[in-house]
């Protein structure tokens, strides 16, 4: 820690947990998202009783009361909360917004499905009719649209409520290659009005009809996903860590988000529990630098499938963890967690939700027992890694000398 100082960094290495969808409470603006209600911890903890004792000693129930879950009188972490500055609530805008990137206009959505504008040169460019174009989850349109894609070839075209145009292909029947050139396709296509958030291959494996019933829904999508993003504009905190020869490990889709800008070495995961594997991995390997990783199962598995069930074991599975990483920290080591946006598994909705997200941060040399408060951005967790590492973003304020 005393060689860090001297270096001018508050800490050699910072290991960033991006707990993908974990909300905690309604922003002010909800109401003009639909979003009235959503609370995707409080609402869990009210439906089912969680078991985190680790995340409460970090400080998890001292942000806000959360049904079952007792606020630590001394926790070993700081504690607040971040708000999102940009319009939207989606994957790119948090995770931008972290990196001091705020949107003038949100990512366009397009819940009735793509225009001519852009289907037409898209089919006549990848040379097949595409199938669905409509706003669905991934697993009702397998269901649906994936015995006919068998059939006869047409890649699966849909979308959500977020801004993504996403492709879903049977790895034997379209080839993960031909997939990939489908998905930079669209990419080159999506430009101007619509240019979305994220293009998403979504290769899937297995047959219609499988069960002994006869019933659909025998298809699983595979590990093979890959986000074409748009590229952030430059000046982004890993373009200035990159300035700065600081070294930067993505850990899950962090990555796809970012393009690999600045960032020198990345593990792509299958789960959140490969994710928290190669979290450990990685923090025996980087000695310093920035560790950046994304869990995406409580989004991606059980936010967007209004899985109630699955959401809290995924929250209780990451806090049976934690001893293991925090045993793992160095005396130069700072941990934040925080995540992007919500994913309320108890609403209608299975979209992504309007919410402040929690910001928990912990260290062996970091003050303890800090109100972090209610921070305007997420660009302030950007700024505190930037200003920590010698350099600067253009949006957010540091707490850095709240907790060096």
């Amino acid at each position: 820690m005393q060689r860090a100082i001297m270096d001018g960094m508050a800490f050699s290495r910072i290991i960033w947990i991006v707990l993908d969808s974990v909300g905690i409470g309604e922003m002010p603006d909800a109401a003009q998202y639909g979003d009235v209600g959503s609370d995707t911890l409080g609402n869990i903890a009210r439906r089912r009783q969680l078991h985190l004792p680790n995340l409460c000693r970090l400080g998890l129930a001292n942000i806000k009361p959360l049904t079952g879950l007792a606020p630590d009188p001394a926790p070993i972490g700081s504690y607040g909360k971040c708000a999102l500055a940009s319009p939207g609530k989606d994957t790119t805008t948090g995770h931008w917004e972290m990196a001091g990137i705020h949107l003038e206009k949100p990512f366009p959505l397009f819940p009735h499905g793509f225009p001519p504008e852009v289907m037409n040169p898209f089919e006549t460019r990848i040379g097949r009719h595409a199938i669905g174009n409509k706003a669905a989850s991934g697993t009702e349109i397998l269901e649906e649209l994936g015995e006919e894609h068998m059939r006869t070839g047409s890649p699966i075209v849909y979308t959500s409520a977020d801004s993504v145009f996403q492709v879903a292909a049977h790895e034997e029947v379209i080839p993960l290659f031909e997939l990939y050139k489908i998905c930079e396709t669209a990419r080159d296509i999506l430009r101007g009005p619509y240019e979305v958030g994220r293009v998403i291959a979504r290769p899937f494996i297995g047959s219609p009809g499988g069960s002994p019933e006869g019933s659909p829904g025998n298809f699983q999508r595979t590990s093979n996903r890959h986000d074409y993003a748009v590229p952030p504009p430059h000046g982004m905190l890993l373009d200035r860590l990159a300035d700065a020869k600081v070294n930067v490990f993505a850990i899950g889709k962090i990555f796809d988000v970012f393009l690999g800008r600045g960032i020198r070495e990345y593990e792509k995961t299958r789960s959140n529990a490969d994710g928290m594997a190669k979290t450990l991995a990685a923090m025996e390997t980087a000695p310093d630098g920035l560790i950046f990783v994304n869990l995406v199962d409580f989004d991606q598995l059980y936010g967007h499938r209004n899985d109630v069930e699955g959401y809290a074991r995924a929250l209780e599975e990451v806090d049976a963890w934690l001893p293991a990483f925090e045993a793992k920290l160095g005396d130069g080591d700072l941990a934040i967690l925080t995540a992007d946006h919500g994913c309320d598994p108890t609403t209608p909705s299975t979209d992504h939700s309007r919410e402040y997200v929690p910001l928990l941060t912990c260290g062996k040399r970091a003050r303890a027992r800090v109100n972090l408060g209610v921070r305007e951005t997420l660009s302030d967790i950007g700024q505190t890694v930037a200003q920590n590492f010698g350099t600067e973003i253009a949006c957010g304020r540091s707490f850095l000398n709240q907790l060096a």
